[in-house]
């Protein structure tokens, strides 16, 4: 969770003349966006919301107040019939760079148990029903690579810069590192980072399983994220609850348990308008036309 000053640096690969940096800000529908201080949020595509972490001077830091205009925003984005995909990103230079050291260093044991400190942090992971796609530039340290970890699908540059450095402030990960990061890596790989704090670049979270696609530069990760974004929202918005209902009870049920829940669930669309939709279409060999009933 904690910022580390001695941050590799990342160099940088920006180009000013993308066809992604102006989806950012451009709109498709008359969203009603609430005024936040600390992020930023647009519909850039189709059924597409975007939450943009904005706090450049701290690198993103992530602090209660930037938790609560988050959740905010995803609850927001979550209860909206024209929403179906989240993309949560950062700048090219900081996703986050960690939570603010400055709002936990003096705080007692009394306060962060009884406040439940950082608890709300993981409200995304078990309220949000829609999927969220995070998008990974420059650091994910700490509470922002324990935000990263949390999301659905994670894209990244190349040179994105992860890592659970708590070790070197006398503290542990508190948002979920040893538990998320453990189950994407395996025990022993996730053990030697988080004890001796060392990062680990995008290339090598790709390869570890951690992030589902890299990308060079930090232009073609948001153009990415926003066609994998947009493709989710163009299917029935129904099944693609159920199939992250299904996907996310893989970690936390054994194998049979896992199969039966998913079979129940399979069961259950049978029930949906889509199904039949969906169905009728393809014996057609026509487009689907989904009622996201």
């Amino acid at each position: 969770m904690a910022t580390i000053m001695s941050m590799r640096p990342i160099a940088s690969r920006f180009r000013a003349a993308t066809s992604a940096l102006p989806a950012i800000a451009r709109t498709y529908s008359a969203w009603s966006v609430k005024s936040y201080e600390f992020i930023q949020t647009t519909e850039p595509r189709p059924g597409v919301g975007q939450i943009t972490l904005n706090r450049p001077k701290a690198l993103n830091a992530l602090s209660t107040p930037l938790i609560d205009e988050l959740n905010h925003a995803l609850q927001s984005f979550d209860k909206s019939p024209e929403i179906k995909a989240i993309l949560l990103t950062g700048s090219q230079k900081a996703f986050a760079a960690g939570a603010d050291i400055k709002e936990m260093s003096t705080l007692t044991f009394s306060e962060a148990y009884t406040n439940s400190f950082i608890e709300s942090w993981s409200s995304l992971t078990t309220s949000i029903k829609k999927p969220i796609i995070a998008a990974v530039s420059g650091h994910a340290l700490g509470g922002g690579c324990e935000l990263a970890l949390m999301c659905d699908i994670l894209y990244c540059t190349e040179t994105a810069n992860f890592g659970q450095p708590e070790i070197k402030l006398g503290t542990i990960p508190g948002a979920g590192g040893s538990q998320r990061l453990t189950r994407a890596i395996g025990k022993a790989r996730a053990m030697e980072l988080i004890l001796t704090g060392k990062s680990f670049s995008g290339k090598e979270a790709f390869e570890w399983g951690v992030a589902a696609r890299t990308f060079p530069t930090f232009d073609e990760l948001i153009e990415g994220s926003l066609v994998t974004a947009e493709m989710i929202a163009g299917c029935s918005k129904v099944a693609v609850m159920a199939a992250k209902e299904v996907v996310n009870k893989s970690q936390d049920l054994p194998l049979r348990d896992g199969v039966e829940y998913e079979r129940r669930v399979f069961h259950s669309l049978f029930g949906s308008e889509d199904q039949k939709i969906g169905m009728k279409a393809f014996a057609e060999k026509k487009k689907a036309e989904w009622v996201h009933k």
